[in-house]
C-alpha cells in the first residue's frame, strides 16, 4: 500500500481580478478527505490565487511526506514543473523577454520543492466525472472569495465543504423528450448527484441520487413543487 498523501488545491476569483482566495484539502492514501483549509487573499488574480493555495499546501504538508498534488489550474502546474527551469536559467524573464509573472510566489514554492517527493496530477474542473477532492477544494476557495474570511479544519470547521453539483452538458432535444416521456417531467434536468449534498427543503441527499436544479438550489425532484 502507498503511503503518498493525496491532496488537492485551488484558487477563486470573482472577477479576476477580484475578491480572491485559496483552498486546499488534504485526504490519507486512499483518497478520503481528512482535513482542509482556505484563506482569503483580497483583491487578486486567479493565478495568484492558484499558487497560493500550492504554496500553502506545501508549507503545511511536513516536507518528509510523499505527496500528490491534484490541480486543475494547467498555469500553476506548469509554472512549477515545466517554466521554471527556463524562466531562472533566463533570470527571471520569460522566452519573449518579458519579467515573469508573481516571481516571488514561484521561487517560494521552488524552495518548497526542492529535495521532496511530489508528484502533480492534472484534473478537470467543474465536471460531474471530476476529481472529488480537487472539487472540495475549489468549493472552499470560492467560499472564502466570497466570504473573505479563513476557514478550516484547524479553525474548527470540522465539516468539509460541500462542492455545488457540476454542470452537465445540455441534453439533445430527442434525448430531453425521451427523459420527460420516461419521467422527467416539466422540462427540469434530473441528473444523479456526483457528492453527497443537501436540499433546499433541508434534507440531505446522497451521491447518486437523482437531483434536480430548484429556484435556490439543488434538491430532490419531488420538491421542484
Amino acid at each position: 500500500m502507498s503511503d503518498r498523501i493525496i491532496a488537492a488545491c485551488d484558487g477563486a476569483s470573482k472577477g479576476n481580478p477580484g475578491p480572491a482566495a485559496w483552498g486546499w484539502v488534504v485526504a490519507d492514501p486512499q483518497g478520503r478527505p481528512e482535513r482542509w483549509a482556505a484563506g482569503p487573499l483580497g483583491t487578486a488574480t486567479n493565478n495568484v490565487a492558484e499558487l497560493t493555495a500550492l504554496k500553502d499546501l506545501l508549507e503545511t504538508v511536513p516536507a518528509t511526506t510523499p505527496l500528490e498534488v491534484r490541480m486543475d489550474s494547467q498555469y500553476a502546474m506548469k509554472a512549477v514543473t515545466q517554466w521554471l527551469p527556463g524562466w531562472k536559467r533566463n533570470g527571471w524573464k520569460t522566452s519573449g523577454g518579458k519579467p515573469v509573472a508573481n516571481r516571488e510566489l514561484v521561487e517560494r514554492i521552488d524552495e518548497l520543492l526542492t529535495g521532496r517527493d511530489v508528484e502533480f496530477r492534472y484534473v478537470p474542473a467543474h465536471r460531474e466525472d471530476g476529481d472529488h477532492l480537487n472539487a472540495i477544494a475549489d468549493q472552499a476557495a470560492s467560499d472564502a472569495a466570497a466570504t473573505q474570511r479563513p476557514a478550516g479544519t484547524a479553525l474548527g470547521d470540522a465539516e468539509m465543504p460541500v462542492p455545488a453539483p457540476a454542470r452537465a452538458t445540455p441534453a439533445r432535444p430527442a434525448r430531453q423528450a425521451k427523459k420527460q416521456a420516461a419521467g422527467g417531467g416539466g422540462g427540469a434536468r434530473t441528473i444523479k448527484a456526483k457528492f453527497p449534498g443537501r436540499c433546499t427543503c433541508g434534507t440531505a441527499y446522497a451521491a447518486g441520487e437523482p437531483i434536480t436544479k430548484l429556484d435556490t438550489g439543488w434538491g430532490h425532484p419531488s420538491c421542484r413543487a
